[in-house]
């Protein structure tokens, strides 16, 4: 039996890019377009160069998702910055443990269930935008805060938080949908930050300053 497994199906071509970056790709191409045909050099040149980094930050590669009960996977692309235990938060009922991820500006944004499970809740909640790598962004920035619950009964939350550039949440799940585990589930547009909460058997398996892939690294396991 294979130890990993497609939650989606392959990408149909070898540069997938995500869906909501197809109208700015189409808006700056038309752009560096109509500088072309006016024989602007110059500004057709840096909107060419704009054209090719939206389509590289909306990239949304495949990955490969560990089958192994119980793991948790990173929903982001990032670094990890926090790895702490807690006794009450407001995000999340009781003790438990909480995993924090930073994404930059070069980073794939395209956001991943963490486990296998069922969307329980989905809170989404208008606020600032601070520097998605700040403590206080985790409760006043905008953000939207998925609760999923496995067959255990045990309840997972992962919270998508804005930035000082994001000004975008996209979320493609509501409650009632069933997850896979890496399955995508959406992507916050330009420099953001992903909370994980889990319970307090969760055995975390990285520490501040590791690089994470979504869908792809493990954060821990669950007992």
């Amino acid at each position: 039996m294979s130890e990993y497994t497609w939650p989606d199906p392959p990408g149909r071509t070898a540069f997938p890019i995500a869906q909501p970056g197809y109208p700015l790709i189409g808006a700056a191409a038309f752009v560096t377009a109509v500088f072309a045909l006016l024989g602007m050099k110059v500004p057709a040149l840096a909107a060419l160069v704009v054209t090719i980094f939206i389509c590289w930050f909306f990239r949304d590669p495949d990955r490969l998702v560990p089958k192994q009960p119980d793991l948790v996977v990173s929903p982001a692309d990032g670094k990890v910055i926090r790895v702490d235990t807690f006794q009450e938060s407001d995000m999340y009922p009781g003790p438990g443990v909480k995993i924090s991820i930073f994404m930059s500006i070069f980073n794939v944004h395209v956001n991943r269930a963490p486990v296998d499970g069922k969307v329980v809740e989905v809170r989404y909640r208008p606020g600032r935008f601070f520097a998605a790598s700040r403590d206080k962004a985790a409760l006043q920035n905008e953000h939207n805060a998925i609760y999923v619950e496995d067959e255990a009964n045990r309840k997972i939350c992962f919270v998508q938080i804005a930035g000082l550039v994001a000004r975008r949440i996209i979320c493609r799940v509501q409650p009632g949908d069933v997850l896979k585990r890496g399955q995508r589930i959406g992507m916050i547009c330009f420099g953001s930050r992903l909370d994980v909460y889990l319970p307090p058997d969760f055995t975390a398996r990285v520490e501040k300053g590791d690089k994470v892939l979504a869908g792809t690294s493990v954060l821990g396991a669950v007992r």
